[in-house]
């Protein structure tokens, strides 16, 4: 197997990595695209979300949550909170939260398209994104590590205990920010559900689906009366250790941590960490 460094290529002046990523996964007019037959042949080999069988089982309930805030409020009030406190979450908050997030929003039977449709948009609704959460507050759930599949609308518990402190450990900044929430979310992509069709293009839908995905936590913890800190400052191959991914085809590209919301005096925007 290749090393980590063997892998990296050192960053020196014109020769940027990022700027020849963009350019090569430019759409050209002479692209070949694969069929449909093609595209639903290559779908079907793949999970729409990873199965996780063989770990305990936790069924949620259906997302009942009334929200108190039209999305014109959400959006206005929404801030990338600097002070959290770890409150108890129900697990009813917690489907709706996470259904609201990346959800199924159709299920599609009868129609000709193969998978459901969730509550984000996906680059040809091929959905590369998995959830996981890590809690020590959710009401019926023991400690622990979890992945949500959204088609089932049901829990696997990975993990169990308190790792709070191996979260903090892989971060760079803030590091009390695990104790402080009530749930960290880790957003994580399996990049060839969307390169198999797209290439390198397929790489930049799977950041702009994290995006969307986060979006859609945040404007919905907010209209749950909660706060939400967006992370990007982490140790990358510490937490796709700590979920148990290969960090290659398979890695962290968000994190989330989310709780009962203090005020610090401090209005306006903060920047992700």
């Amino acid at each position: 197997m290749l090393k980590w460094d063997q892998l990296r290529e050192p960053e020196s002046g014109e020769e940027r990595l990022w700027e020849l990523f963009h350019e090569n996964s430019k759409v050209s007019p002479v692209d070949v695209a694969m069929s449909n037959e093609q595209v639903l042949a290559r779908m079907g080999e793949m999970h729409q979300t990873l199965p996780y069988d063989g770990h305990p089982r936790y069924a949620l309930p259906a997302p009942t949550t009334q929200l108190s805030l039209s999305v014109q409020d959400a959006i206005l009030r929404r801030r990338t909170a600097r002070k959290l406190a770890a409150v108890p979450m129900s697990l009813e908050a917690l489907a709706s939260l996470l259904s609201l997030g990346y959800g199924i929003t159709s299920d599609n039977r009868g129609n000709v398209f193969s998978r459901s449709f969730r509550a984000a948009p996906s680059g040809g609704a091929l959905y590369p994104l998995e959830i996981y959460f890590h809690s020590v507050a959710i009401e019926g759930l023991p400690p622990g590590l979890f992945h949500y599949n959204p088609t089932r609308h049901d829990l696997r518990h990975l993990r169990d205990g308190d790792l709070s402190r191996d979260i903090a450990g892989g971060l760079l900044f803030q590091r009390e920010i695990p104790e402080e929430s009530s749930i960290v979310i880790f957003l994580t992509a399996l990049f060839d559900r969307s390169t198999f069709k797209y290439g390198g293009r397929g790489y930049r839908f799977a950041l702009l689906e994290a995006g969307h995905v986060a979006q859609n936590l945040n404007l919905a913890a907010v209209a749950m009366g909660l706060g939400v800190r967006n992370m990007g400052g982490y140790l990358d191959r510490h937490m796709d250790g700590l979920l148990g991914i290969d960090g290659c085809n398979h890695s962290t590209v968000y994190m989330l941590a989310i709780g009962k919301l203090i005020d610090d005096g401090v209005s306006g925007v903060v920047a992700p960490e």
